[in-house]
């Protein structure tokens, strides 16, 4: 008497259909998502600012009001990114390299210009530097007022870029090199400078994109006063408020363009040392 054993063979369930589905649904998604808040907006927005043309959009933002606040808002954003990469990497170091009472709070500190109104801490920088500040320092209504207060609301980008690459940081090169003589500025200059460059220009772009655009923290500390303090994102909205549209839709045209034109220029130089420094 002979058994016959049957084996009953389940059907293969293949993904690989809802795979090649799901990769052109997820993009389209993120496609449409993207038009809708970025790129349908700047279109209308490049629309708007030429709409006299070419001869209008130039004249927009030649004429000496624009150009007097255009050049003062670089001349700004240029000084406080270059204060931050000095004040904002050293920040960095200390939370990463000390130890010290404290640490988690201040940790916590460096972001708080991502989540405070802006206007609060122009606020805050009028009630300590103002005309009845307890400081005795009144620089209210004047460029070191506008210094100080892009420097507080861009501080974080270079930290907060900076910060994650010292933590993952191969402490055994430093130990290393310093075992084979190497003194802390040979260390600094030769292993760890170059491994933090990129996430520094990275930094660097994020502080210069914020603070030509920047508006809410100057609101209270700059007296808005054409061809003296007044920064492009005033004359912006002064434009607005004069029913000049076309006019401040070029100005903002004209920073959106060196605002990208920055990023483009810091990405390459980013990925550039970061292939070197590899």
């Amino acid at each position: 008497m002979s058994s016959t054993s049957t084996t009953t063979r389940l059907p293969r369930v293949s993904f690989g259909g809802a795979g090649r589905l799901g990769a052109p649904l997820g993009m389209g998604i993120a496609v449409l998502y993207m038009s809708l808040i970025v790129l349908i907006p700047l279109a209308a927005l490049t629309a708007g600012a030429f709409e006299d043309g070419w001869s209008g959009f130039w004249d927009a933002i030649t004429n000496d009001q624009a150009w007097a606040a255009v050049k003062l808002t670089l001349q700004v954003s240029l000084i406080v990114t270059l204060i931050n990469v000095v004040m904002g990497t050293l920040i960095a170091w200390v939370l990463v390299r000390d130890s010290f009472p404290g640490k988690g709070f201040v940790n916590s500190l460096i972001d708080l210009p991502f989540a405070l109104p802006t206007i609060v801490a122009g606020l805050t920088l009028l009630a300590l530097y103002g005309p009845r500040g307890p400081t005795g320092i009144n620089i209210a209504f004047t460029k070191a007022g506008i210094v100080l207060a892009l420097l507080l609301v861009t501080l974080p980008f270079v930290v907060r870029s900076v910060q994650p690459v010292l933590l993952e940081l191969d402490r055994e090169m430093e130990q290393a090199a310093a075992s084979l003589g190497a003194g802390p500025l040979t260390v600094f200059r030769r292993i760890i400078f170059p491994n933090l460059l990129p996430a520094i220009i990275g930094g660097c772009g994020l502080a210069f994109a914020r603070a030509l655009g920047e508006f809410g923290s100057l609101v209270l500390i700059t007296g808005n006063i054409p061809f003296q303090d007044q920064v492009a994102s005033f004359y912006i909205y002064s434009q607005i408020e004069s029913d000049n549209r076309a006019a401040a839709a070029a100005v903002s045209v004209f920073l959106l363009v060196i605002s990208l034109g920055a990023l483009l220029i810091l990405t390459t130089v980013e990925r550039w040392t970061s292939r070197h420094a590899r």
